[in-house]
C-alpha cells in the first residue's frame, strides 16, 4: 500500500461531492452542463496502469472537473475514457439495482420540458415525462383559486449520458437545498440529491450508509406505492399494487427533526421489494462506463473511514492512491453492490 501520513483531523463526512460521467468527447458534455450553470475547473489525468488500481478499469483517463457557483457538493466530473467498458445506462427504465440519476433545483421546469420535446421531434434519443406534481412534507392541500399550495413540479430527462430528474418549488424554500444559478440557461442549481435503486427486505445494506460512512438517515422507509405516488408512479413505472420505499442519508450537519434545516447532497436510496422481478445493471454503471457512473464523497479522516471500511462488508477495497487531480482517494464496492470512491478533503 502506498504510504500516507496519518490523518489526524477528527473524521466527517458532507453531501455526495460529485456525480461522475464517462464520455469519450467531453466537448459537447461541457457546452451542455455550461446550460444549467456548471463551469469548468480542475483538469486531471492517470496512466492505465493508476486507473487499474484505483477504478478497477485498464484505460488512460482525462478527467475535468464541473463546479457550480460555490458550491462544495453536487459538483460534476467528466471522465474520458481511452478505452470505454461499456455504453452505460443510456435509456434503461428507472426500476433497475445499479440505476443511478442526479436531481437538480429549477426555476423554470417548462423550459427544460420544451427542449425535451424539441429533443423528441428532433428524433434526438430522448426519455422524459412532463412534470408532474407532488404535495411534500405533508403539507395541507388548501383550496383550488384560493389557499396558495405547496409542492413541486418534478419531472425526468434521460438521455444517453445523462439521467436527471428536476424539480421546481412553489410557495415554500429550503436556504441549504440547492442554490439557483439565475443566469444559468436553465436556471438550475448545483445536484441537490443522486438516487440509487435497491433490492433488499431486510435492510441490512442501508447500516453501511449510516454507520460506516456516517451520514445522517433522515427519511427512512418511506413507503410509495402504484395509488399513492402520481410522481414516482411514472418515473419508477410502477404498476397496480407495487410500491417501493424512499431511505434518505443526508450530510451530518442536516437535521432530522426540522426539514427547513435540510441541506443538498442528498443520497435518495429507492428500495424494492425482492419479490419483484428487476433486472439489475451495476455493470453499466461503474466507472468505466459511459454516461453516470460513479458517486464520490469528499472526507476528513480519509485513513479512519479506510479502515472503517476495510472493518466493513464493503468490497474490492482499493489502496489509497492519488486521483487524477492528485487527491488521495480510495474506492470500493458498498454492501448494496455500488461502486463508490471517497476523496480526502
Amino acid at each position: 500500500m502506498n504510504q500516507i501520513n496519518t490523518n489526524q483531523i477528527q473524521p466527517s463526512i458532507g453531501g455526495i461531492y460529485e456525480v461522475c460521467i464517462g464520455v469519450t468527447d467531453p466537448i459537447p458534455m461541457v457546452q451542455y452542463w455550461e446550460q444549467f450553470g456548471y463551469r469548468i475547473g480542475q483538469v486531471g489525468e492517470l496512466p492505465a496502469s493508476v486507473t487499474k488500481n484505483l477504478y478497477g478499469v485498464n484505460s488512460s483517463l482525462r478527467s475535468l472537473r464541473l463546479y457550480h457557483q460555490n458550491a462544495d457538493h453536487g459538483l460534476i466530473r467528466l471522465m474520458v475514457w481511452e478505452h470505454p467498458s461499456s455504453e452505460g445506462l443510456k435509456l434503461m427504465p428507472m426500476r433497475m439495482p445499479g440505476n443511478r440519476w442526479a436531481t437538480t433545483l429549477t426555476a423554470d421546469v417548462l423550459n427544460i420540458l420544451n427542449h425535451a420535446e424539441k429533443a423528441e421531434q428532433d428524433g434526438l434519443p430522448i426519455k422524459y415525462i412532463n412534470p408532474q406534481w407532488t404535495v411534500i412534507y405533508q403539507a395541507q392541500k388548501g383550496l383550488p383559486f384560493i389557499d396558495p399550495l405547496v409542492g413541486v413540479r418534478e419531472m425526468m430527462v434521460l438521455q444517453p449520458l445523462t439521467r436527471q430528474v428536476f424539480f421546481q418549488r412553489f410557495n415554500y424554500t429550503i436556504t441549504n437545498y440547492g442554490n439557483i444559478n439565475q443566469a444559468a440557461a436553465f436556471k438550475t442549481s448545483q445536484f441537490t440529491h443522486m438516487g440509487m435503486v435497491i433490492q433488499d427486505d431486510s435492510k441490512e445494506t442501508l447500516r453501511f450508509y449510516e454507520e460506516v460512512l456516517g451520514l445522517l438517515r433522515t427519511q427512512d422507509d418511506i413507503e410509495s406505492t402504484y395509488e399513492d405516488a402520481p410522481g414516482g408512479r411514472p418515473i419508477f413505472d410502477l404498476q397496480p399494487g407495487e410500491r417501493f420505499w424512499v431511505t434518505c442519508f443526508d450530510d451530518p450537519r442536516s437535521s432530522k427533526s426540522d426539514w427547513q434545516l435540510a441541506r443538498s447532497g442528498r443520497l435518495y436510496v429507492i428500495r424494492f421489494p425482492e419479490k419483484i422481478k428487476l433486472e439489475s445493471c451495476f455493470a453499466q454503471s461503474r466507472p468505466g462506463c459511459l454516461g453516470m457512473s460513479l458517486y464520490t464523497y469528499r472526507v476528513r479522516g480519509l485513513n479512519d473511514y479506510y479502515n472503517r471500511i476495510q472493518e466493513s462488508s464493503a468490497e474490492q477495497v482499493t489502496e489509497i492512491i492519488r486521483n487524477e487531480f492528485g487527491e488521495e482517494s480510495f474506492s470500493f464496492i458498498a454492501p448494496d453492490g455500488y461502486f463508490w470512491t471517497l476523496i480526502c478533503q
